[in-house]
């Protein structure tokens, strides 16, 4: 007789969309594409696991095959405090059935604002395909749930081509020699694995908590048949960085080649190196409302791991221009994202320039400004080039190619020392609406008519003021920038930043 066809195949979940659903509130579509791996990172309380739950129970299992029939009341019970009422949530499925095809089909799913109503869908009207979800509980070692210590069981092997296939698999991961697959039964009816490596025979009893999660996930997974759903909540718990990035490329190569969607949740941060093979999808809750960002932004990096990333670098040449490039970045509110180093002289921007590109270093996200009275034409900036980066091969034309456009400057007017320019701003721009302190400098500034050595124009306004240079730096330089010269002077810089600055900011609309 031959085996019974499944109705429904080729299932793929396309997205969901949240309304409301415990913590999560008008959640933006969550899109489970391109890869067949999607990684759902945040912070806590963000969500993640409402996410899994409520996949979990969207499917049901067809007649007479397997896969879990989970149900939204087995993740959000009732009870006094929480009745779940107007819960709201759409998934977006595609799928065949026979030789129909239907694409981008929507379900609903929740409850009614009315007391005691029911979930919808429906249980017996859900689409139909192979889930399974595996939580935390299921990753709690067998020898912390074991009460007897006297346990004894049955063995048998397991053999198979997915069993032989899992061996490798776990065998790669865990940097083992596995030889055999075990399946343990107690007098109870309750089972439990086991394995062998090299003649040493042993259960999960004996297993190391992510050996034995290792194979639970590998096992569950490989068994699911082609188009299963696998939902697997803190994927990253008990593992180690390799372990799980050895883990992830199983799983990515297995759920491609089976059709396979699996969809987890994370706090480790190194899965986003993986966005290659993983959907990245961020959760976070801003302003009573929930978020899914796709992209890994620096304040994403910053939830995850309580560290902020600073993925811009600009090189200045002293700490006057490094208080100048500090205000124009505060200006866009990028500060966060950006680390400013000084250099020194001017040639030393083109020596800097040109050790980066040597070492085949990205300098898109790095940018070199000059303080603009000196190099301050493309053909002294290509000379300099020239000088550091010498020979006729092919290779050094091309890092010359790269170095174009790398060193900018502040607009400064012709046959004018920056500090000079500085002081001319401030001691010619409109006092209505200032305050006392910035009154007060330019009091003193005016009090300075000419300096032999330019420097000393910024340096005298600082003693006779009585402040620490840095503080000073800042108070002029936050004064400066409201002449309106200041956004010409600032322009090369602020053009080269703004549209950076986009792409790494998240956007919420």
């Amino acid at each position: 007789m031959p085996p019974i066809r499944k109705s429904i195949t080729n299932q793929k979940l396309n997205s969901i969309k949240i309304q409301k659903l415990k913590c999560i509130n008008e959640l933006n579509e969550i899109f489970f594409s391109p890869h067949p791996l999607t990684a759902i990172l945040g912070p806590n309380g963000s969500g993640k696991s409402t996410i899994l739950h409520a996949l979990a129970s969207i499917y049901m299992p067809e007649e007479g095959f397997p896969g879990e029939d989970n149900k939204l009341g087995d993740f959000f019970p009732r009870s006094p405090q929480a009745e779940w009422n107007g819960s709201n949530f759409n998934i977006n499925i595609s799928y065949r059935r026979g030789a129909e095809l239907i694409e981008n089909e929507t379900k609903n799913y929740g409850k009614s604002n009315n007391r005691g109503s029911r979930w919808v869908q429906i249980y017996a009207r859900r689409p139909m395909r192979e889930v399974y979800y595996l939580g935390i509980d299921k990753c709690v070692p067998m020898i912390e749930s074991e009460k007897n210590n006297n346990v004894k069981y049955e063995t048998n092997n397991v053999s198979s081509n997915e069993i032989t296939a899992m061996l490798a698999k776990a065998s790669y991961i865990l940097n083992k020699r596995y030889t055999s697959f075990n399946h343990h039964e107690k007098p109870n009816g309750s089972k439990f694995i086991g394995v062998e490596i090299e003649g040493l025979a042993y259960s999960s009893l004996s297993m190391s908590a992510g050996e034995q999660k290792i194979f639970l996930i590998l096992e569950t997974v490989f068994k699911a048949d082609k188009n299963a759903l696998i939902l697997l909540d803190e994927l990253d718990l008990l593992l180690h960085d390799e372990a799980l990035k050895k883990l992830i490329f199983v799983l990515s190569e297995h759920a491609k080649d089976k059709n396979k969607q699996i969809i987890f949740t994370t706090h480790r941060e190194l899965i986003i190196s993986m966005a290659d093979r993983v959907n990245i999808r961020h959760i976070v809750s801003l302003d009573a409302r929930s978020y899914c960002f796709e992209e890994t932004k620096p304040d994403a990096i910053n939830r995850l791991t309580g560290e902020q990333v600073t993925p811009l670098e600009i090189y200045v040449e002293d700490d006057v221009a490094s208080t100048i490039a500090r205000k124009i970045c505060s200006s866009l509110q990028a500060s966060r994202y950006v680390k400013i180093f000084m250099f020194g002289a001017a040639t030393n921007a083109f020596t800097l320039l040109s050790s980066s590109l040597i070492r085949n270093e990205d300098v898109s996200r790095k940018i070199y400004v000059l303080d603009g009275d000196e190099y301050n034409t493309d053909e002294l900036k290509s000379t300099a080039v020239d000088r550091v980066l010498t020979g006729t091969e092919e290779r050094t034309a091309q890092l010359k190619i790269q170095a174009q456009g790398k060193v900018i400057q502040f607009n400064l007017p012709n046959n004018t020392k920056p500090e000079a320019f500085l002081h001319q701003l401030i001691t010619t721009i409109s006092t209505e609406g200032l305050e006392n302190d910035a009154l007060e400098i330019i009091e003193v500034a005016n009090n300075i008519r000419y300096e032999l050595d330019a420097h000393r124009y910024i340096t005298n306004i600082i003693n006779r003021l009585g402040l620490e240079r840095a503080s000073g730096l800042a108070k002029i330089i936050d004064l400066a920038s409201k002449h309106p010269d200041w956004n010409h002077y600032t322009q090369s810089v602020s053009d080269w930043l703004t549209p950076l600055i986009e792409e790494l900011r998240e956007r919420n609309d």
